[in-house]
């Protein structure tokens, strides 16, 4: 029989680039689920990972998609440092733009251009009150965060799709679902001309310093990882661990709705019921393989955004189906867990229980 037998010092470099060995592995595992659905893997690995990275322009475009997920991977680092597994980041992501379209959608070409501090500030009260509702369920009543968030994230769809086909509906949209296009002054401003990348990621980027320093630098931070570690330890030494829920929960649902509001004004430019893109979801797995780290989660987020893009150009290029890129995803997900596994536990063989 198989036994895993903890290992008395698991190795901290391995730790380190079990990432990278995740990576390896899941690229190799992908050649093989193209040379199985009968196309070329070395086509496939040029579209899956050299194309993205070939013009000025695609690599502008993964900053575009590396912006929401990093800021809503950044606020899931403190839940889960803090031992609060917040799974409905994709609901306050959708408040999040939910709350900021509604700014955006009654801005008019004579609006000021600081509506867009208005707008982005919408967006973090929007996933900070989705967000709030988990926190009071758990604090009030020991309701699970994992269950009421994941449950949340298809209370904030049908809201969503509420008001893109109903009282918000463009009535010149010819009957599609989706609000007026958002005024001008609205869009948050290109960083450079001709691409679309936004202030969102200088924000994003912004967002990791000071993620740094609250986490290594600044005393709450770390009383909320002394909470997430040691619950004992932090009673003992006079820690809130109400305040630390609060904290945790209000931080990471401010930043995916920050990440909400600047998808909904940036790219998009208006609501449709295609705001829920998966980056609430898509954001666990850039967390944990940039290890709960705000640098890590930089890196991971633009390995995430390099599937994403890889998996639209196969779709168009190679007629693979789009659900590629949730494979390459589950892929690196499953890979990590099984390379932190073995980093932390051996595998023993044994005839049979002891006697």
């Amino acid at each position: 029989m198989l036994k895993l037998e903890a290992r008395p010092q698991p190795s901290k470099l391995l730790s380190y680039v079990s990432p990278l060995i995740a990576l390896a592995l899941t690229v190799v595992i992908g050649l093989g689920l193209f040379t199985v659905l009968g196309k070329s893997p070395l086509q496939g690995l040029q579209v899956f990972f050299i194309e993205p990275l070939k013009t000025t322009y695609s690599v502008s475009e993964l900053a575009v998609k590396a912006t929401p997920l990093i800021l809503i991977a950044l606020g899931l680092a403190v839940c889960f440092r803090s031992n609060l597994w917040n799974i409905g980041a994709e609901g306050q992501y959708i408040l999040g733009a939910v709350a900021g379209g509604g700014i955006a959608m009654h801005a008019t070409e004579e609006t000021s251009r600081t509506v867009v501090i208005a707008i982005l500030a919408a967006g973090v009260l929007g996933g900070m009150a989705w967000a709030a509702i988990v926190a009071f369920l758990r604090d009030r009543f020991h309701a699970s965060e994992i269950l009421v968030s994941l449950m949340l994230v298809y209370v904030a769809e049908q809201l969503l799709g509420y008001l893109v086909y109903g009282p918000w509906k463009d009535p010149n949209g010819y009957n599609f679902p989706q609000t007026v296009t958002f005024a001008s002054p609205t869009a948050i401003p290109l960083l450079f001309e001709g691409l679309r990348v936004h202030l969102g990621a200088v924000i994003a980027l912004a967002g990791v310093g000071l993620l740094w320093m609250f986490l290594f630098r600044i005393y709450g931070g770390f009383q909320l990882q002394v909470g997430g570690l040691a619950p004992a330890a932090a009673r003992y030494a006079g820690f809130s661990s109400r305040t630390a829920l609060w904290t945790a929960l209000l931080v990471s649902g401010g930043t995916a709705g920050l990440a909400g509001a600047l998808e909904a004004a940036g790219p998009m430019g208006q609501l449709t019921p295609y705001v829920p893109a998966g980056y609430g979801f898509a954001a666990i797995i850039v967390a944990f393989v940039g290890r709960l780290h705000p640098v890590g989660i930089v890196f991971s987020a633009l390995l995430m955004s390099l599937f994403y893009i890889g998996g639209e150009l196969a779709q168009s290029r190679m007629g693979l189906p789009k659900a590629m890129t949730g494979v390459f995803q589950g892929l690196l997900l499953f890979t990590l867990l099984a390379c932190d596994t073995l980093i932390n536990y051996r595998v023993r063989f044994g005839s049979g229980l002891k006697k």
